[in-house]
């Protein structure tokens, strides 16, 4: 598929070519949808997880949401702001969309949001937390069913306090997202920070960073690069042997099934911090996980239950409200009362719409099954809100 079609695509589900069909879709009984994500080029696998989640959750609510077709409209945003950017202001005033989602990365999304936030569309944040949105410019139309870009680090930073590492090493990609998950992890670590080395996005060679950090002799270890960055820095880390003397701990992004398939055993023991695992036992969790192998012959990642839980979310509000999806009052109000049940367990907004969650250690292991992948090892944080919601006066 090449570039124009990627950022052009459509896709519409079987309730809404069958509304459509019979002549009777009207504003009240569809709700349009614009799915603006990564779905090429390293950071792809991210934002194909969150399409798959989201897609497997309008199927598991019998392709509507809150009882109404949906017109989804799936666009590529190649982690490109300027096409993000105009994919959004087409889905705003050439689709009239009712909701948006979809986007991985803080970059595409900072630039992006603006204009959708003033054409008073809700986006729902499947990924990114950026912490602008979580503080002083909180909105009425900005949800994040994720979490803050500082809480998975940040849990891992409490975990490092607690197992006693002294000098840890770190290093983020240069974006929004990657300075603030490395701020997350040194507000929770009380130990040294022996470096704090930012890289390009899309970097893919890391001799020299591994180096450098080799020659501070640090005890542990923190990344946060996302996608295809994080893959080949592992690899690279394994291979030139500073695993035997540097401990590695990553969030959940750097140790997902999306990182496990193409590092492999490499991975065996790895710890990670994350909001969600598939083996949280929970009906729908279990639900998920199994239908989502079933559907795409693959473990699901966080990636995907957020995915997931963003289409939930959706539903909830839309069938709260009656499917009047026109009364936006009312659907912020059901939005913000989260009556859904999310695959992660505990879920509810805190005042400036970012999630109070739990927040786990997992480890990498071969499974019974003889597949390498993540199992929970104990909680971290229980009903974690995150550090920028006293910040937030959300406008009425």
């Amino acid at each position: 598929m090449n570039s124009a079609t990627r950022t052009t695509a459509v896709l519409f589900t079987m309730a809404t070519l069958a509304a459509l069909a019979a002549g009777s879709a009207g504003a009240a009984d569809r709700v349009k949808v614009g799915f603006l994500s990564t779905l090429s080029g390293p950071g792809g696998a991210l934002g194909i997880d969150i399409r798959d989640g989201f897609n497997l959750a309008i199927k598991h609510a019998g392709g509507k949401l809150g009882g109404l077709a949906v017109e989804l409209t799936v666009v590529d945003d190649q982690q490109k702001p300027d096409v993000g950017k105009q994919a959004a202001e087409r889905m705003v005033t050439q689709n009239k969309v009712d909701f948006m989602t979809g986007m991985v990365f803080s970059n595409v999304l900072l630039p992006t949001i603006p204009a959708v936030l003033e054409a008073k569309v809700f986006y729902i944040s499947p990924n990114t937390g950026p912490e602008d949105y979580a503080g002083s410019k909180c909105n009425p139309y900005f949800f994040v069913a994720s979490w803050q870009n500082e809480d998975v680090p940040g849990a891992m930073g409490k975990y490092a306090t607690e197992k006693g590492y002294k000098n840890v090493y770190l290093i983020g990609a240069n974006y929004p997202g990657g300075k603030e998950s490395i701020a997350g992890f040194k507000r929770y670590f009380k130990g040294a920070v022996a470096d704090e080395v930012y890289t390009p996005m899309g970097q893919l060679d890391y001799a020299a960073e591994l180096a450098t950090m080799q020659a501070k002799k640090p005890d542990a270890l923190f990344i946060f690069l996302p996608g295809g960055m994080g893959i080949n820095f592992i690899k690279q880390f394994v291979a030139t042997g500073a695993n035997k003397s540097v401990t590695l701990l990553l969030p959940g992004f750097s140790a997902d099934e999306d990182t496990i398939k193409p590092v492999g055993a490499a991975l065996l023991g790895a710890l990670n911090s994350s909001h969600w695992a598939h083996d949280l036992d929970n009906p729908q969790n279990k639900r998920f996980v199994a239908d989502f192998e079933k559907e795409y012959g693959r473990l699901p990642t966080m990636y995907a239950a957020q995915g997931y839980d963003t289409a939930m979310l959706m539903d909830g509000a839309i069938r709260d409200v009656g499917g009047k999806i026109e009364d936006k009052a009312a659907l912020r109000k059901a939005l913000q009362a989260a009556n859904f049940k999310s695959v992660r367990g505990a879920f509810r907004f805190n005042d400036n719409h970012y999630p109070i969650q739990d927040y786990y250690l997992r480890e990498v292991v071969k499974d019974d099954k003889g597949r390498i992948t993540n199992r929970t090892v104990s909680k971290i944080m229980s009903a974690q809100a995150d550090p920028f919601v006293a910040q937030c006066r959300m406008p009425g």
